[in-house]
């Protein structure tokens, strides 16, 4: 009793977790249980190692036996058990393949392979035969694909034996991964040959089959789909192309379906041919020349990347070398086109993003800082180089990071570095596929799948696993920075550096292919950023990197580059500035992104660099309201006596909460209507200090003076070119005294805003007062009233529609537009004649202010469907329903269209699209400002700044034409509605 007690303690220690249990199986099994306990104990899964044995022991209890005699066997046998389910569920019924674990493991030469697979299906008599008999063989056997399948099976628990029983597993993955890429090429061939016996005159055409992506690279996993690419051509020059390539498409169609399909042996792996032209909406197999045409013509930047994996692997030789023939030099010419990389970069982070958030931790493929970006950046380092140095031209991973790294294209220490995240990632993703074998790159959540995997590799358990594998994605992620931009910094630098120098041409051509358009001038820039020995230098070394990335992945690198070289030179020597883009989180990202997008935003930080503190602070990007706004201008007011000063103070104080708005929306944290009423609340309270200021300073009694908003200002909808466009009113009891003293105020006030400065101008234009330029610039209450009901025209009537209150006296603005309100929301609504009278307007304002010779479908203001169109539309029912719905008294134009809706004037349909084409014009015209730094009603021209307008609106960079189709339509969209409710049948 002692003596079994014993036992079940030793086995709990192994990880037996019915440790009587377990002793009661191990009791049935043949042989001695010292050395069978200890080979289990030390597999992943000690528990299905042992239910695996006892089942084959009922079985086939003396080849039990010889396997548990046997040593080595043992072990290996135990190791594929004790982890993998799927096969361990295989061997069970097929024991017959625990044979291939009695050698020791080998690596097994692609020869070897091919001609065992050979001789499961029948073709045996062709071992060692070459490629082109290959080509055209025949599997006639019935149940040669079942054959195949187990045969494939068999080689997998070979393969995984191998992998399985070695003390470290990353240091032969990609020796397994490429034995795994000859089975597929092996099976593969098989398959053809197979398939050439189920389709009609298959001896009609010749098919080579190209391997790509991990198979063409030969780093394939257990698992993996197979990414090929088939050519096909006539067997015979005098046999008709079209003909042959319909044989030829059913042919590697049956080719895929043999490797894909399920039976009662299993089924081996799913065939992917999505790479080909065209993807899956092209033709199945193309001729040769046909392959050239598309590839010389057509192919994408991508499409080139994805060739660059691309060998024979089955089928006719001379199709297969035709085809990497001509695509091979093309490949090496893709890495010196125009925005390649940035291309390149934008499909990766569209990957990244299209992760499920649930997954996206334990994504060992495609997340951030696994398999996937440590293959990007060898890749795009390898076209962006390999065009001129041929030693870098490999398909493997590995292969090309030592090579980048030995002509001195990468750091020894980041390839060494890479390498050993690449290896964990690739046994983790092994390990994973392995178990079930099933296509997944998940790492499995917290569990005994995780444990298993944990102790497959040496690891203590599941947590110890989780947190090398996101400590390798970090360093994948730190390391992926320095392999692209270091180097850069190396080249100019003065400093002593053994491992790593790259040529300044080499240097130019990778900053060319990260998107900088004057690799000299950037060259020069990161000279000056780093050369020297001060503590701001070497702060600024160690942020290059990083931001160098930054700027090129934002619109216009060479921008961002020299931006920061400017604001560096200005606040190199402030303690704060260089210490807290280092330190302060997200800061230096956030100011790269800024510098490389919105020359309007630096030019602002050019005459405050100290802004930039706000970005340390998410809290600090958040808008102001009104109130607090006024406050804090009349605080600064009362702080200086001098009206200079104070004027000076006011335009300083708005050019900071500029920039404050101007940052959150470079960075996506504001909408159109939020920046409109940010922006019209600044304009309150900056025209609340002016008139303050300029009451102050004005001698005499100085009658109380009342700003109306007019205009964008009044429907808070200002754009960050936008003039303010006002009316100022005074008591009726102002005697002519006080109304001079009142115009000198007005006067003044529009002279302290609007003068040329450091700090952007806020012109107050007051011609929507009664009679225009020509009337006086202040009038009283009731001389506005007396005007309005005797003398004004219809277009005033509508500029009243946006009046509110701005600044000033809030009872005298509120006593006037009382007054008016039957004006501008007439009662009766408009006569037919008020209606055309403002139609006419309409089309005299865009035959006149649209510039000759301009696009006007570009015109954000006055084009078709754009913000005007929207504008007039709205007002029209307002002026003509707003009498009788108080739900359209509004000075917001997306207000009234609410309204609009709410009572039937407009249908839903409609009123959508009239949004739409108003928010995307409106957030245009922002961007076109932010982005080229001086206003404009019309879209930018030049592919840069139009590309830059894209990416603020959320395309990807390359995407500005998606934009523009885009805004085309939805502008065609919303002329079609302005067409049938504005203008009706007037034209």
């Amino acid at each position: 009793m002692r003596e079994r007690s014993t036992a079940e303690g030793d086995l709990a220690r192994r990880g037996f977790a019915d440790a009587n249990r377990a002793a009661s199986l191990v009791a049935t099994l043949p042989g001695s249980a010292d050395g069978l306990v200890a080979a289990m104990g030390a597999t992943a899964d000690p528990n299905q190692a042992l239910e695996a044995l006892t089942d084959l022991a009922a079985g086939d209890e003396e080849l039990l036996a010889r396997i548990l005699d046997d040593k080595g066997w043992r072990i290996r046998v135990t190791a594929v058990l004790g982890f993998s389910r799927a096969l361990a569920r295989h061997l069970v019924i097929h024991p017959v393949d625990l044979q291939v674990l009695r050698p020791e493991p080998e690596r097994w030469s692609a020869a070897r392979i091919r001609d065992d697979l050979l001789a499961s299906v029948g073709l045996g008599k062709l071992a060692t035969a070459g490629f082109q008999r290959l080509a055209s063989a025949v599997a006639h056997e019935p149940d040669a694909a079942d054959r195949l399948r187990l045969a494939n099976k068999r080689h997998l628990v070979r393969i995984a034996a191998r992998d399985l029983s070695c003390d470290d597993p990353s240091a032969i993955v990609d020796d397994i991964a490429a034995e795994l890429a000859d089975l597929a090429d092996a099976v593969m061939i098989c398959a053809l040959a197979i398939a050439r016996s189920q389709v009609a005159n298959s001896e009609l055409v010749r098919l080579g089959i190209i391997a790509l992506g991990k198979c063409g690279a030969q780093e394939l996993n257990y698992l993996s789909d197979i990414d090929v690419l088939f050519i096909g051509e006539p067997a015979s020059p005098q046999g008709g192309t079209a003909e042959a390539l319909i044989i030829a498409n059913r042919l590697a169609a049956a080719t895929m379906r043999i490797c894909s399909a399920h039976s009662g042996c299993g089924t081996i792996w799913q065939v992917d041919a999505a790479l080909r032209p065209e993807g899956n909406a092209g033709p199945l197999v193309r001729s040769l020349a046909g392959h050239r045409a598309y590839y010389e013509k057509w192919a994408k930047n991508w499409e080139f990347q994805a060739m660059l994996k691309a060998r024979p692997m089955a089928g006719d030789p001379e199709l297969t070398r035709g085809f990497t023939e001509i695509v091979g030099p093309l490949v090496w010419q893709v890495g010196g086109r125009e925005n390649f990389m940035t291309e390149m970069q934008a499909m990766r982070h569209r990957v990244i993003e299209l992760i499920p958030a649930a997954d996206s931790d334990r994504e060992v493929k495609l997340s951030a800082g696994g398999l996937r970006d440590v293959e990007f950046s060898v890749q795009m380092l390898q076209l962006v180089h390999g065009r001129i140095d041929e030693r870098l031209r490999h398909r493997g991973t590995l292969v090309s990071l030592h090579a980048l790294a030995e002509h001195g294209y990468v750091g020894r220490a980041d390839a060494a570095a890479l390498d050993a995240a690449y290896r964990f990632e690739r046994c983790l993703e092994h390990r994973i596929q392995l178990q079930h074998l099933r296509r997944s790159h998940l790492l499995p959540p917290a569990g005994m799948d995780r444990e298993h995997i944990a102790r497959s590799l040496g690891l203590a358990d599941g947590t110890t696993l989780w947190k090398r594998w996101r400590r390798t994605a970090l360093e994948v992620g730190t390391r992926q920075q320095r392999v692209f931009y270091s180097p850069l910094l190396l080249t100019v630098s003065r400093l002593p550096e053994e491992a790593l120098r790259l040529s300044p041409q080499a240097a130019k051509d990778r900053l060319k292919a990260l998107g900088f358009s004057d690799a000299s001038a950037a060259l020069q820039h990161i000279e000056v950023l780093t050369t020297g020995s001060s503590r701001a230098v070497e702060i600024q070394r160690q942020l290059l990197p990083a931001m160098l990335g930054w700027f090129a992945t934002g619109p216009d690198p060479d921008l961002g580059l020299m931006s920061f070289r400017r604001l560096s030179e200005e606040m190199g020597s402030t303690p704060w500035y260089l210490h807290a883009l280092r330190d302060e989180g997200q800061m230096a990202e956030l100011l790269a992104h800024i510098l490389s997008t919105s020359r309007y935003v630096i030019s602002m930080i050019g005459h405050d660099p100290v802004s930039i503190q706000m970005l340390a602070d998410e809290k600090e990007l958040s808008l102001r309201g009104r109130d607090d706004l006024v406050q804090l201008m009349l605080t600064v007011v009362r702080r200086h006596e001098q009206a200079e000063e104070a004027v000076f103070a006011v335009r300083v104080l708005r050019r900071r909460e500029l920039l404050r708005l101007a940052f959150a929306d470079v960075l996506g944290r504001l909408d159109v209507d939020a920046l409109g009423q940010g922006l019209s609340d600044l304009a309150d309270a900056t025209v609340e200090a002016a008139l303050t200021i300029a009451v102050r300073e004005q001698p005499g009694d100085v009658p109380p003076i009342g700003v109306v908003a007019m205009g964008s200002w009044g429907g808070a909808e200002l754009g960050y070119s936008s003039d303010i466009d006002a009316m100022f009113v005074v008591p009726d009891e102002t005697d002519s005294r006080q109304i001079a003293r009142a115009n000198a105020v007005v006067t003044r006030l529009r002279s302290m805003l609007g003068s040329p400065g450091p700090e952007p101008p806020l012109k107050v234009d007051p011609g929507l007062r009664p009679e225009g330029h020509d009337g006086p610039m202040v009038r009283t209450v009731s001389s506005f009233l007396a005007y309005y009901r005797r003398w004004s025209e219809t277009w005033e009537h509508q500029a009243l529609l946006r009046a509110d209150f701005g600044a000033g006296d809030r009872e005298l603005v509120g006593e006037l537009l009382a007054g008016v309100a039957a004006v501008r929301w007439p009662p009766a609504g408009i006569t037919p004649g008020q209606v055309s009278e403002i139609r006419r307007m309409k089309a005299r304002i865009e035959a006149e202010r649209i510039e000759r010779g301009a696009d006007p479908h570009r015109n954000l203001k006055l084009g078709p469907g754009g913000l005007s169109d929207v504008q007039w539309t709205v007002q029209l029912l307002q002026l003509r329903h707003a009498g009788q719905l108080p739900a359209l008294r509004s000075q917001s134009t997306m207000a009234v269209l609410d309204g609009c809706e709410a009572e039937d004037l407009i249908t839903a349909e409609d009123a959508e699209t009239l949004r739409a084409a108003w928010h995307m014009a409106g957030r245009l015209r922002n961007a076109t400002m932010l982005v080229r730094g001086r206003p404009s009603e019309q879209l930018p021209m030049g592919s840069r700044a139009m590309g830059a307008v894209a990416m603020l609106m959320g395309y990807g960079k390359s995407e500005s034409s998606a934009l523009l189709e885009d805004y085309g339509r939805t502008t065609r969209h919303a002329t079609g509605v302005v067409e049938r409710i504005f203008w009706e049948s007037e034209r």
